[in-house]
């Protein structure tokens, strides 16, 4: 999961929540995240993925899941991949990754796949926070999840 920390004493920890046995397979949210983030509808470039079993299913979104132990930034000989304070993700900066794919490896889930043509790892940015595939997906399977813990509780003082 992702993590933000607000003022010192509270962490929000961000993912998207996958409930496999409500996605019909209609890859929507493919369609949705590729628009978003491409400009056109290219569902070999989504953040998201859904893996089938057969025409009928059973489907299973495979997405970032947002890692408190992130293995796919370990991995990487830059740190291209680094936390967006804002929105909790973890995510790829372009500008200083260097294509060697040490992420997609690393990732346990399949959440990171690697686009060729362009030389990069793609995955899950929570779309800055507001993801489309959760806004889009008809069946509720894709939701986003906060989770607030406080760190540090302040005494109070008593006159």
């Amino acid at each position: 999961m992702g993590t933000l920390r607000a003022k010192g004493s509270v962490e929000v920890k961000v993912h998207l929540e996958i409930r496999a046995e409500k996605c019909t397979g209609c890859r929507i949210c493919e369609n949705f995240c590729s628009f978003h983030h491409e400009g056109a509808i290219w569902p070999q470039r989504a953040r998201i993925t859904i893996v089938a079993q057969s025409d009928d299913g059973p489907f299973i979104p495979t997405v970032c899941r947002q890692c408190e132990d992130v293995s796919c930034a370990a991995a990487c000989p830059v740190e291209a991949i680094t936390l967006n304070e804002q929105t909790g993700a973890w995510v790829v900066d372009a500008e200083e990754c260097i294509g060697c794919s040490d992420c997609v490896e690393a990732c346990p889930f399949g959440g990171i796949v690697f686009a060729e043509e362009v030389g990069l790892p793609l995955k899950c940015d929570l779309c800055g926070g507001e993801p489309e595939c959760v806004a889009m997906c008809p069946s509720g399977a894709i939701t986003v999840q906060r989770k607030t813990h406080v760190l540090q509780c302040y005494p109070s003082t008593f006159a």
